[in-house]
């Protein structure tokens, strides 16, 4: 796999749980968060979010942020997390931090959590729901852009290497659940406590409790790993 369309194909639509909001009691198998995914897309597309495009997704523990981080990559767009979004086609926040610095010219505001009070904003959980749960339009290569900081850009090539080097590292399995404790804003999180265990077939879990120390944490049966993000070579 070098893209994150191979990791939302159509055939990796199971039964098996792919994510479990724990504070919140959701879960998603992986029919269900493929098709969820697919559907983030089209909404996106909606609002002219391609290749060359920019999406901040606010890095909060949630199921939301996540999907967004997929649909997103999905459609070729580059995802920065964050609050910076000069530039940015569109935002995915929570609808509790809209607020007048949100507001820019061309970045339209998708809220989740809360319906939003301003009618040109889009309710995540709504028109997400609304959407053709088909796979989004587009082709996306290896070297496009997926995730952006103030640091640097990593391609769909590099996030993938880097997250097969975790999948080996830890041997990961479908019987393996990746507990995410490190902020979502970090690039190397979403490397090891997305896209990693994603690749495995394996579960992500969003814990009770939110961000702790910058680590994820693999349990396979009655093991348990701990990998500190610092330690993944992006």
């Amino acid at each position: 796999m070098t893209r994150l369309n191979e990791l939302l194909a159509r055939d990796r639509r199971t039964d098996v749980l792919a994510l479990r909001d724990e504070a919140n009691d959701h879960q998603y198998d992986y029919r269900r968060f493929c098709t969820t995914a697919w559907k983030v897309g089209n909404l996106l597309h909606h609002f002219g979010v391609r290749t060359g495009t920019t999406v901040v997704v606010a890095g909060r523990q949630r199921p939301e942020p996540i999907l967004s981080v997929l649909g997103t990559a999905l459609l070729g767009g580059t995802v920065r997390v964050g609050s910076e979004i000069a530039d940015a086609r569109a935002l995915i926040a929570p609808t509790v931090d809209f607020d007048s610095d949100t507001r820019q010219p061309g970045t339209h505001r998708i809220g989740y959590g809360e319906r939003p009070t301003d009618p040109s904003d889009t309710f995540f959980e709504q028109d997400v729901w609304r959407e053709n749960p088909t796979q989004p339009p587009g082709r996306v290569a290896p070297d496009t852009p997926l995730v952006e900081t103030t640091e640097a850009t990593y391609t769909h090539k590099a996030v993938f290497s880097a997250a097969q080097s975790v999948v080996d590292r830890w041997d990961l399995t479908a019987d393996t659940t990746v507990a995410v404790r490190a902020p979502l804003k970090r690039p190397e999180t979403i490397v090891a406590g997305v896209v990693a265990p994603l690749m495995a077939g394996a579960t992500v879990l969003l814990p009770d409790g939110g961000v702790g120390d910058c680590a994820v944490v693999a349990e396979t049966g009655p093991e348990s790993r701990t990998l500190t993000v610092d330690a993944i070579d992006l």
